[in-house]
């Protein structure tokens, strides 16, 4: 059996496929991750007027999605082919978010919004800055999926809306931008 290993909070969780864990992945670029979210269509649950997915996306902390209605709080991303992806990064601030600020996650994968199943949840304690959710098998590998849905199930201090300021979504190094290094490829390298 699997379990979710968090470092704010630990609460095993048995998961049946995968491991995922909560991480403090700082630079995803230095592991070779690649950004994927332009690849995908992005949809929200609900959101204000003017803080929606064009200020999730956008790549700067100062500005957020602010959820308008009741919990679950959705994020929906969805690629147009089955995609691996490897770790889902998101900023949350709550020294400026107080109650608006998500402490428990559940994030889903599917090949539509009908089958989703719970691959991660994960409980924050008052999170300033990125949080990494590894989504990968026991092996390591990524999981490859059509749909990656956040929803947000609880806020600190009981909050209704919810604040997040960025979500990124990863996959690994694309093996077309690996080097060929057998003997036969490098003879072939330089053409005059």
């Amino acid at each position: 059996s699997l379990s979710l290993s968090l470092s704010h909070t630990h609460t095993p969780l048995p998961l049946p496929l995968f491991l995922c864990s909560h991480t403090s992945l700082s630079s995803p670029a230095v592991a070779g991750l690649r950004e994927i979210g332009e690849q995908a269509v992005w949809s929200l649950s609900s959101c204000k007027q003017g803080f929606g997915v064009d200020q999730l996306r956008d790549g700067q902390t100062n500005t957020y999605w602010q959820s308008d209605g009741p919990q679950p709080h959705l994020i929906n991303i969805q690629f147009h082919k089955k995609t691996a992806v490897d770790t889902l990064r998101m900023y949350a601030d709550f020294k400026q978010d107080e109650s608006y600020t998500p402490n428990k996650i559940s994030v889903r994968i599917g090949s539509t919004f009908h089958d989703l199943k719970e691959v991660a949840l994960t409980q924050v304690e008052e999170p300033d800055g990125w949080l990494a959710i590894k989504l990968v098998h026991a092996d390591n590998r990524p999981v490859r999926t059509f749909v990656v849905q956040i929803a947000i199930l609880s806020n600190h201090q009981n909050g209704r809306d919810s604040h997040l300021r960025l979500v990124e979504v990863y996959a690994p190094p694309s093996e077309s931008h690996l080097p060929f290094q057998t003997d036969e490829c490098l003879a072939l390298a330089s053409i005059r």
